[in-house]
């Protein structure tokens, strides 16, 4: 089916096609467009607990802000020397490549006019503390070891199309790329 012929279709599974599309052909006519710059900002409250916010981000060429401005917490249980008043931050990760997914699998199912039914997901992450707390040879890396992703997916079409419509979100999703490719991070500090 062409884009134009989406144009004229209803919104599938929560997800305007046609927005979709005219979204792809805007980015294909004008590839300046596509750069986003998103944002966060973070402050110490107490102990391990810290608080981010995030509402302004640049994208298509201005600057913007989110409808309403998002609130986090994040903090370390008891075990951990924490609070537990939130998430530890690299449960966030887990949020975040299961929802970025999910998004995914939404667009791409609604494009190939596939209706969804149901999707849920379970990520486990494990992490080894030896790595963070420094007392391992450096043989034990700080972050996870290994994350795994399971989805449940059902919608009106055969299994092997919902498994590659799943693939296809995993190859362009973002938040899998930024986990599983080393990505350039720098750390500047301002004092006083």
């Amino acid at each position: 089916m062409s884009n134009t012929a989406y144009a004229t279709r209803t919104p599938l599974n929560g997800v305007d096609v046609a927005t979709l599309f005219a979204t792809l052909d805007a980015v294909k006519g004008q590839n300046e467009i596509a750069k986003f710059q998103f944002r966060a900002t973070n402050t110490w409250q107490t102990g391990t607990h810290s608080q981010s916010r995030i509402h302004g981000f640049y994208g298509a060429g201005q600057e913007l802000t989110h409808t309403h401005e998002t609130v986090l917490d994040a903090d370390h249980p008891v075990v951990l020397t924490g609070a537990d008043k939130a998430p530890t931050p690299v449960e966030f990760l887990l949020h975040a490549i299961a929802s970025c997914l999910t998004a995914g699998i939404a667009n791409i199912a609604s494009a190939r006019g596939v209706e969804l039914t149901k999707v849920s997901s379970t990520v486990e992450g494990d992490i080894d503390l030896l790595g963070i707390l420094g007392l391992s040879d450096g043989s034990v890396r700080n972050g996870y070891q290994e994350l795994r992703v399971t989805f449940h997916i059902e919608g009106d079409a055969d299994d092997e199309t919902l498994r590659g419509i799943v693939e296809q979100s995993r190859r362009r999703s973002a938040v899998y790329d930024a986990l599983t490719n080393p990505t350039p991070v720098s750390v500047s500090v301002v004092t006083g």
